[in-house]
C-alpha cells in the first residue's frame, strides 16, 4: 500500500474539509471506499469519527476491510452503489450523517487487476464492471450496441474525436469475430485513429476505454442520483465533498451544488427572508485543483476537480430523488 500510485489525491485537503463536521464523533459515508486510503486518514486524524464505507467492488471492500480492521467498529463496510446512499444510511439505523465523500472514477487497484479489463496495456478480458457480480460487460457493449449508440458514448464519455469512425469499425469487425479481449480493440483503435492524432493526448485507447467503463457502470446516472441524495443525508453542519476526474462528472457536481446554494429570490430584493436562504453554502471557490508538487508525486492528480458544500439549514422531509433531481 505504500506505492505512490495508491496515494489518495489531495488527501490533506480532503481531511481538512471533513474535520469540522466529524470532530465531535461524526459519521462519514465514504461513497467510493476503494482500498480505504481516505477512510484510513480520517479515522487516524479525526478522533472519535466513524466511517461507513460504500463500494460496489467486493474485492475492494475486502482489501479495505483488512486495512481498516484495527479501527474496530469505527468502520463499517457496505456492498452497494453510491446511489443507494439513503438506503445505506437508514440500514445503519441513522437519520443523518455528518459528511459524505466521493472520489470518482476507476482506482489504480482496479487498473492493476488484469482480469478486470480496465487497462489497455495488455490483452485481457473486456469486463470493466466495478461490481463483478452483476451487469453487462464492456464486451457486451461492443458486441450489441448500434453504431449510433457506440458513437454517442465514445464522443460524450470519452471525448473521442474519431468516435463515429471507431464505432463503425467496431460494428464491421464484430460481424466477423465478436470482441472478447482488449487486444483486438486496441489494434482496431491504432488502425482507425490517424497517426498524427496518436502522437498527442496519451495512449490512443485511453478515451475509448474510459467511455466503455463509464457506460458499463452507469457512472453518470448513478452520480445524478447520488449527489442530491447525499445532500439530503447530511444534517446541519454536514459536508459533502466530491473529487471528479472527468468534465461531465464535474459538471453534474457543479450543477447540484449550484442548485443547493442559490438564493431563490429576485436579485433586487433588499432583505432576504430567512426561509429563502439556501440550505447549503459553498466551501470551495469554483473547483480546486492539485498543486504542482502533488501532480509530480501522483500524476492522477492532474485532472482532479474538488468541490465541497456545507449544510446551513435543517433538512426538508422530501421523498428520495429521481435521476437528475436536486433537493
Amino acid at each position: 500500500m505504500t506505492n505512490q500510485k495508491h496515494v489518495p489525491v489531495m488527501l490533506d485537503r480532503i481531511v481538512d474539509l471533513l474535520a469540522p463536521a466529524l470532530a465531535d464523533g461524526g459519521v462519514l459515508v465514504d461513497c467510493t471506499t476503494g482500498h480505504g486510503g481516505h477512510t484510513e486518514a480520517v479515522l487516524e486524524r479525526i478522533p472519535g469519527s466513524r466511517v461507513i464505507g460504500i463500494d460496489r467492488d467486493t474485492y475492494a471492500l475486502g482489501i479495505a476491510g483488512e486495512r481498516l480492521t484495527r479501527f474496530g467498529d469505527r468502520w463499517t463496510g457496505v456492498h452497494a452503489v453510491y446511489d443507494e446512499i439513503l438506503d445505506v444510511v437508514e440500514g445503519q439505523g441513522l437519520d443523518e450523517v455528518q459528511a459524505v465523500l466521493f472520489d470518482l472514477g476507476v482506482s489504480s487497484m482496479q487498473l492493476d487487476q488484469r482480469e478486470r479489463g480496465f487497462a489497455y496495456a495488455e490483452d485481457a478480458p473486456l469486463d470493466m464492471r466495478m461490481d463483478a457480480t452483476r451487469g453487462q460487460t464492456a464486451a457486451d457493449v461492443l458486441n450489441t450496441y448500434s453504431a449510433a449508440d457506440l458513437t454517442r458514448i465514445l464522443r460524450d464519455y470519452g471525448e473521442e474525436k474519431f468516435a463515429k469512425k471507431i464505432a463503425y469499425a467496431v460494428v464491421n469487425r464484430r460481424a466477423k469475430v465478436p470482441f472478447t479481449t482488449s487486444g483486438p480493440l486496441v489494434e482496431l483503435l491504432y488502425a482507425e485513429i490517424p497517426a498524427p492524432a496518436r502522437r498527442t493526448g496519451g495512449h490512443p485507447a485511453k478515451r475509448t476505454f474510459q467511455a466503455l467503463r463509464m457506460e458499463v457502470n452507469d457512472e453518470l446516472g448513478a452520480l445524478r442520483t447520488a449527489l442530491p441524495d447525499s445532500l439530503e443525508a447530511v444534517g446541519i453542519g454536514g459536508r459533502v465533498v466530491v473529487e471528479s476526474y472527468h468534465s461531465l462528472e464535474d459538471r453534474i457536481t457543479k450543477r447540484a451544488f449550484t442548485e443547493a446554494t442559490k438564493l431563490d429570490v429576485p436579485h433586487d430584493m433588499p432583505i432576504v427572508p430567512p426561509e429563502a436562504e439556501p440550505s447549503f453554502r459553498l466551501l470551495t471557490r469554483g473547483a480546486e485543483q492539485a498543486n504542482e508538487a502533488e501532480i509530480e508525486e501522483n500524476p492522477r492528480a492532474a485532472s482532479v476537480r474538488l468541490r465541497a458544500v456545507e449544510r446551513t439549514k435543517r433538512r426538508t422531509n422530501l421523498p428520495k430523488s429521481t435521476p437528475g433531481a436536486t433537493r
